[in-house]
């Protein structure tokens, strides 16, 4: 690997934690555990419930399904763009260069960080429903705002020590997460064994709704397949490109399609969307809601700090040159101003993951067609540190594609991510192919000596046919 830390410091950026990372924090049992701990968050029972009737025109066999379909593309996707990021060590925000140029990748990387901050402050009020539920039961007391606040404060501490500081906190919790989740679907089930059966006999569809739904358990971790070299430059080298592809899916799809599960049969069986309120309700005693509280909360941690906080921060660092530290208490303080007691109500959560989605799925492929045909899989490291180099300034190219992917996209809205991919690939190949507009960026690249008949985006004429 290229040492790059000179150059980088040279070039004026404050970016010592964007630097290719030689250090690699994870083996690939700790990452594993990471990934679980990623996994286990409460929105999964929302996507759930958001599929099913009368929410949605989904069964439970068709709701299942289409959280498995979802969440295996969801881990393909992880897989092959956390390719360079596991090689290289570099970030998201970095990966991006290529493609977009060093300004140019502050657009995808803001439109990636807005949804994790949305996010950042969902995860954080159920946090404190949980833990305001608990405060509720053994000490009468009700204050959902100040449960909010701390949740918020832990969440900015343990986001400013970086991945590092949440390596023992993944280990620790993902095996009390599962055996909480087994005993939440046990509890669910007993008391609601008629309402269950009665979710596998409705109709349900397998048209639009069905694709809906595989979208929606798709855009839990679209964001995550964006940014997955966040996690994946702190892997072990020692990990194979397949022993990755299977640590994502081990990772990410039981455990989510078992919440979302849940989700679907506390829906169906009572019409609420919050499974912290039914959960108050049907545990059969106060020290085992409590644990199960805990466990709600503790999801919330986990997955946070992985999955919204740590790549948002890192988008704003690289937009604004701001210091980490500072940097993920100022989006700590964003989380909050979203407003997430509305945003996660049931009328408008699933027509919020599916428009964000419409914009993450052009990216997704822009960044592919980059890395994998116009790169050859190969990236001159040093250059995307430099700022006067190669990839100084914005690739249209990169942007044009994402605006027509997601425009065609959104004809669609269900399935706005599938039905972007193509058009916003295909689009980038051809506008770097025929017109490249900054001819720096085809160095390093299959088009950087063409002799196929277009230079520069000028056709070259054929002495022979002259």
């Amino acid at each position: 690997m290229v040492d790059t830390t000179q150059n980088i410091q040279s070039s004026g950026f404050n970016q010592e934690n964007l630097t290719p990372q030689k250090h690699r924090t994870l083996d690939k049992v700790s990452y594993l555990l990471l990934l679980i701990g990623a996994a286990v968050a409460i929105n999964a029972f929302m996507l759930g419930a958001s599929v099913i009737v009368p929410d949605g025109e989904l069964n439970l066999v068709q709701g299942t399904l289409a959280a498995v379909v979802g969440l295996t593309i969801a881990t393909i996707a992880m897989s092959i763009n956390g390719r360079p990021g596991h090689k290289y060590g570099i970030p998201f925000v970095v990966q991006l260069r290529t493609s977009f140029g060093m300004t140019g990748a502050k657009i995808p990387g803001l439109i990636r960080a807005a949804p994790a901050v949305f996010w950042y402050g969902i995860q954080n009020w159920i946090g404190a429903s949980a833990m305001n539920a608990v405060s509720i039961e053994l000490m009468a007391y009700d204050n959902i705002v100040l449960y909010f606040i701390t949740f918020q404060i832990l969440q900015i501490v343990l986001t400013a020590t970086g991945f590092k500081g949440v390596k023992w906190l993944e280990n620790i919790g993902a095996v009390g997460l599962i055996i909480g989740l087994g005993y939440m679907f046990y509890v669910v089930y007993t008391n609601f064994n008629a309402e269950v059966g009665q979710l596998i006999t409705t109709e349900g569809t397998w048209g639009l709704a069905f694709w809906g739904g595989v979208t929606a358990f798709l855009a839990n971790f679209n964001t995550v397949a964006l940014n997955i070299s966040d996690l994946t430059r702190q892997v072990d080298t020692k990990a194979t490109p397949t022993l990755m592809s299977i640590l994502h899916w081990i990772g990410f799809v039981p455990i989510t399609t078992f919440m979302g599960v849940i989700g679907i049969m506390v829906a169906g069986a009572t019409g609420s969307w919050d499974p912290v309120t039914v959960f108050v309700e049907v545990m059969p005693n106060s020290t085992v809601l409590i644990v199960l509280l805990f466990f709600i909360a503790l999801a919330q941690v986990t997955t946070n700090v992985v999955n919204n906080a740590i790549p948002a921060t890192y988008v704003i660092m690289d937009v604004f040159r701001a210091p980490y530290v500072k940097t993920s208490i100022g989006i700590g303080i964003l989380a909050v101003l979203t407003f997430p007691w509305i945003i996660q109500t049931s009328d408008v959560f699933q027509l919020f993951v599916q428009i964000y989605s419409g914009f993450l799925g052009p990216i997704f492929a822009v960044m592919i067609v980059d890395y994998y045909i116009v790169r050859r899989r190969s990236l001159n490291i040093e250059e995307l540190y430099n700022s006067n180099g190669f990839y100084k300034g914005i690739n249209w190219p990169g942007i044009i594609a994402i605006i027509v992917g997601a425009l065609i996209g959104f004809t669609v809205v269900e399935i706005a991510w599938f039905i972007s991919l193509v058009p916003a690939g295909l689009s980038y190949y051809l506008l770097m192919r025929y017109l490249p507009i900054n001819k720096n960026f085809l160095k390093d690249s299959i088009f950087e000596n063409r002799s196929d008949g277009w230079i520069d985006g000028t056709e070259k004429t054929n002495s022979k046919n002259l």
